[in-house]
């Protein structure tokens, strides 16, 4: 964790220096990280960035005089966020989805440096995708070796966790082309810069030899001089000793003549190592910007792989879709069905619906029947009591009128 936190600092220092290679901002402090993280700074280097996107309508959403309040700090923070948001996906058509945004509120609030770091690199990412890219890019290689690997390491990471959108068959041909152009460009220029040292390096061992050659003649001559300087002048020149002067004197014009012919070709071998050096400082600086060129071509090398990827996504995709439609067919009979049978279910639901009322009724009527079996029966008992009260009643009537023939018959 210790060793996180150190990284997100430096991580974070490092794009704090980045960021004051942008000229004066009226006045603004863009120094140090507290100067920061209120995000005026941050919007007006936006604003320099990509002008017509940034533009003064938005900036003039931004508060410039908030003063301590973290509230104000953390609505400037949430307008910078949303606006580059929308810059990667509407302008660069990137998403950043991928990426942990950064915690405004901890900027705001107590100016958390690992969070800030995430938002600054969210801003060199729209520096170095821009329209004014290798502007900014010169920018970051004019900078200390440390500082620059810090960069580099931030804008990688940045690149990591962007995902393109889909790309076209054309646009993939096009890239896939300047790919293999740039690859050939970075190659050329490397065989040329090796055999460039090598020249150098045979002109510059010649030198040394001229160099060192030139200090034994000198010394030589150095050397006679001192000889002349302390012999006398002899009288006779025929003498043996006039003669040894004479041939002195022919060694060191000759000598003379030899140096002067060392020194104007030392003159030109200087001329020659200076255009030499020239050329050497021009192949850098190309070299450099191939360097960059090289760099560019491994992103887009890379967003290629991305696109092949997400090429076979999409085709893979289109496999899926088209089961999915005939599924989506099959589907269809099946809800046909389905609806003959909800027709047939709701049909039976009526049914049984009647059924029941019918139910519900006929356990109505069998109660009344049931009633009326009783009251029959009931009725039938009074019936053969009334029956039997009949024939005891027609019983006895027989009987008296029996009774009452025979005593008429009797009277008569």
């Amino acid at each position: 964790f210790t060793s996180c936190n150190m990284a997100s600092d430096e991580k974070c220092e490092s794009l704090v220096v980045w960021l004051g290679t942008f000229p004066d901002l009226d006045g603004i402090a863009k120094d140090s990280a507290s100067d920061l993280c209120d995000g005026v700074a941050i919007a007006r280097c936006l604003t320099q960035i990509a002008p017509n996107w940034f533009d003064a309508d938005w900036e003039s959403k931004i508060k410039a005089e908030v003063g301590d309040n973290w509230r104000l700090k953390v609505s400037n923070l949430k307008k910078i966020v949303k606006g580059i948001r929308e810059y990667y996906e509407q302008v660069l058509h990137q998403f950043v989805d991928d990426f942990s945004m950064p915690d405004v509120t901890a900027i705001g609030e107590r100016c958390d440096e690992m969070e800030l770091g995430r938002l600054l690199q969210l801003v060199l990412g729209c520096a170095v995708h821009c329209e004014m890219k290798e502007e900014y890019i010169q920018r970051i290689m004019s900078l200390e070796e440390s500082i620059q690997h810090a960069v580099m390491a931030a804008i990688q990471e940045l690149m990591l966790q962007e995902r393109p959108r889909s790309v076209s068959a054309d646009t993939y041909k096009q890239l896939e082309e300047e790919h293999h152009g740039v690859q050939q460009k970075l190659q050329s220029a490397q065989l040329e810069k090796e055999e460039l040292a090598q020249l150098y390096h045979e002109l510059k061992q010649e030198l040394r030899s001229l160099h060192d050659e030139h200090f034994a003649v000198v010394r030589e001559n150095e050397e006679l001089s001192r000889k002349l300087s302390n012999m006398n002048s002899p009288d006779d020149p025929s003498s043996e000793y006039g003669k040894r002067q004479q041939t002195m004197y022919k060694q060191l014009e000759q000598l003379k003549e030899e140096k002067f012919e060392l020194e104007s070709l030392r003159d030109d071998n200087r001329m020659k190592i200076e255009q030499m050096e020239k050329q050497l400082t021009e192949l850098q600086t190309k070299n450099e910007e191939l360097t960059g060129l090289a760099e560019r071509s491994q992103r887009w090398k890379d967003e290629v792989d991305e696109y092949k990827h997400e090429i076979t996504k999409y085709r893979n995709l289109e496999s899926t879709l088209d089961s999915y439609k005939k599924k989506v067919e099959e589907m269809g009979e099946l809800r046909k069905q389905v609806k003959s049978l909800e027709q047939k279910s709701s049909m039976y639901m009526t049914e049984k619906l009647q059924l029941e009322d019918d139910l519900r009724k006929s356990a109505s009527l069998k109660a009344q029947v049931d009633t009326y079996k009783r009251k029959q029966q009931k009725l039938e008992a009074e019936l053969v009591e009334e029956k039997q009260k009949l024939d005891k009643a027609s019983f006895d009537l027989k009987r008296v009128t029996t009774d009452l023939d025979e005593a008429e018959q009797e009277r008569k």
